[in-house]
């Protein structure tokens, strides 16, 4: 855990955010009092799409599920 201060981290604020690794934290200290914590954010990976992993969960659809709704009949006509 490293400790800057706000002038320091103010002038290399792209510098310290570019070398960061995931899990670094940096102290931002105002007159040798700490005032703020700069911490790496851990992302993840997404997880690629497997296609047909919801398969079987619709169980049952209504006969009228794709007519159209009544408060857009004039809509369509």
């Amino acid at each position: 855990m490293a400790t800057i201060s706000i002038l320091e981290a103010q002038a290399k604020l792209s510098e310290l955010i570019h070398a960061f690794r995931p899990g670094e934290e940096v102290i931002i200290t105002e007159n040798s009092q700490p005032i703020a914590r700069l911490q790496a954010a851990q992302i993840q990976p997404r997880q690629t799409r497997r296609p047909g992993t919801l398969r079987g969960t619709v169980l049952r659809m209504a006969p009228d599920f794709d007519a159209p709704l009544d408060d857009f009949k004039e809509y369509i006509e």
